[in-house]
C-alpha cells in the first residue's frame, strides 16, 4: 500500500511563504499525476494543484500566481511552494495522486493568521 508523508506547514502572517513536502512510497510515483489539496474546516477536500510526470502544472483559480508546484520523481517527493499566503489558505493540507487513491496521509497544518 502507498505511503504519503506530507510535512512542512505551520503558523505563518498573511503575505509569508512556506514550502511543503510530500514523500510517496512505492513504485508509481514516477509515471503518475501527483497533487496536492486542502480541507479547511466544515468544508470538503478540494484539489488545489496537480503536476504531471512531465512537469505539466494547474491550480485551482484561488492559488494561481501564489503557489507553485513542482516534484523529485527520483526522490518520489512533491513540494508545494506556498507565496502570499493569505487568512483563506488555512487548511490541512494533503497529498495524493490525482485521481486520488482511497489512502490519505495525516496531512499538514498550515495556519494563516496574524
Amino acid at each position: 500500500q502507498v505511503q504519503l508523508v506530507e510535512s512542512g506547514g505551520g503558523l505563518v502572517q498573511p503575505g509569508g511563504s512556506l514550502r511543503l513536502s510530500c514523500t510517496a512510497s512505492g513504485r508509481m510515483f514516477s509515471i503518475n499525476i501527483m497533487g496536492w489539496y486542502r480541507q479547511a474546516p466544515g468544508k470538503q477536500r478540494d484539489l488545489v494543484a496537480r503536476i504531471t510526470s512531465g512537469g505539466t502544472t494547474y491550480y485551482a483559480d484561488s492559488v494561481k500566481g501564489r503557489f507553485t508546484i513542482s516534484r523529485d520523481n527520483a526522490k518520489k517527493t512533491v513540494y508545494l511552494q506556498m507565496n502570499s499566503l493569505k487568512p483563506e489558505d488555512t487548511a490541512v493540507y494533503y497529498c495524493n495522486y490525482v485521481p486520488a487513491l482511497s489512502n490519505w496521509g495525516q496531512g499538514t497544518q498550515v495556519t494563516v493568521s496574524s
